[in-house]
């Protein structure tokens, strides 16, 4: 019998008519000779509200406690899920991610899978339940639950579709598959029939549709995933390794994320081992380092600047000032209000244009670039996140990317 993990996001089943239509979703692949997994999210800004709840009560929680309480918006709908399906007739039973057995490290609020063990998963199956899963959520040998960092989700499912040798890992949502720009932005973005991974990952990577680890995790695994609507029977954008020649050398999408913040360390002596003294302590306290510019040195003296996630910007500064201090730089500048904009496509570091297209576009646009990173498939302009639908719009035209 054919094993398929379905994953459904918050907006998916934000209220109880959608948990039901998510609930006859579900059944309906069971009633075709499947078994079923299904990964559910937190009902639509649950775990948004619960943060800002405990933020209220305390300015600083403590992040063992942050996880106890935003795993209970993923408890909720994987228990309301289940009901739903018992309403239906079918046999259900809902897991939190440490009965379907997801173990975990120790890093709370993004914590990693280190093994993950489905017996209990694959017990309940051979019982001929359909088996709902709470997402974003594990559990560490000390039996202290964590959380996967948002949107991780689509983690939960990839993995459990990778231990499970599930055929294919189906994540629902409220879009009909991977645009090549987001159609809020971009009225004429097309929709993919199919991305590789390595494209895909440095779209999720920049702001697409995805979380970045689920990609990296189906890629090694290689567990095909389908992204498509929870509330239309439409087809969607298949993610896989067989990606054809002709998609070679051409600009796949355009991807933004809103989640820069940025730093600055004024005066940095240039001498061997200081970005070691900077970056080591801030890996050290999980904080994950993007885009990384040093100026040119100028009598030995440097500026360092980099990005980090918003919300690793308050933590960055607490571990970067003490460290600049120590180094004798001159001191440190944060700033906000930015996005990186990519374009992604197979082959662009080997085929001339694409980066001074892109930089084309944005001046004509009238955007000002802050900072420049690229990858083998990937160029990333930091800009203000002002200019980000003017810029999405702009690079959407100048790579024609509304054309098949």
């Amino acid at each position: 019998m054919p094993l398929i993990v379905q994953k459904y996001g918050g907006t998916s089943i934000a209220d109880a008519e959608r948990i039901k239509h998510v609930a006859q979703r579900i059944g309906a692949a069971h009633d075709k000779g499947n078994q079923v997994v299904a990964v559910v999210s937190a009902m639509g800004d649950t775990t948004d509200q619960l943060i800002e709840l405990a933020h209220e009560i305390n300015p600083a929680p403590a992040p063992r406690e942050m996880d106890l309480l935003l795993s209970t918006g993923e408890l909720v709908s994987c228990t309301l899920v289940a009901m739903a399906l018992h309403g239906l007739g079918y046999p259900a039973i809902g897991l939190s991610g440490a009965q379907a057995g997801v173990r975990t490290d120790s890093t709370h609020r993004k914590a990693r899978i280190v093994a993950l063990e489905p017996e209990r998963v694959t017990r309940e199956l051979e019982r001929g339940n359909i088996v709902i899963v709470a997402g974003f959520q594990g559990v560490t040998p000390d039996m202290d639950i964590t959380t996967l960092g948002r949107g991780a989700s689509d983690l939960t499912a990839v993995a459990l579709a990778a231990a499970l040798k599930a055929e294919r890992c189906e994540i629902y949502t409220d879009v009909e598959g991977i645009y090549t720009a987001d159609p809020h932005l971009v009225p004429e973005a097309r929709k993919l029939k199919e991305i590789g991974y390595e494209e895909m990952l440095e779209l999720a990577s920049s702001g697409a549709k995805m979380q970045p680890r689920s990609i990296e995790l189906a890629a090694v695994y290689q567990v095909p995933v389908l992204v498509t609507s929870s509330f239309a029977e439409v087809p969607g954008t298949l993610i896989h390794g067989g990606v054809t020649m002709e998609l070679r050398n051409k600009v796949r999408g355009v991807a933004v994320d809103r989640n820069v913040a940025k730093i600055t360390v004024l005066g940095v002596p240039d001498r061997p081992g200081i970005a070691a003294s900077l970056f080591e302590p801030l890996a050290e306290v999980g904080v994950s380092v993007d885009t990384i510019v040093q100026n040119a040195s100028v009598e030995r003296v440097t500026d360092v600047t980099f990005t980090v996630a918003r919300g690793d910007l308050h933590q960055a500064l607490k571990v970067v000032e003490p460290v600049a201090k120590e180094i004798g730089a001159r001191g440190c500048e944060a700033a906000q209000g930015l996005a990186k904009v990519s374009v992604v496509g197979t082959g662009m570091q080997n085929a001339p244009g694409y980066a001074a297209a892109m930089f084309r576009a944005l001046y004509e646009a009238g955007i000002n670039i802050e900072m420049i990173t690229t990858s083998e498939i990937r160029i990333t302009c930091i800009v203000a996140e002002d200019t980000v639908p003017a810029a999405v719009r702009a690079l959407h035209k100048a790579f024609r990317l509304e054309e098949e």
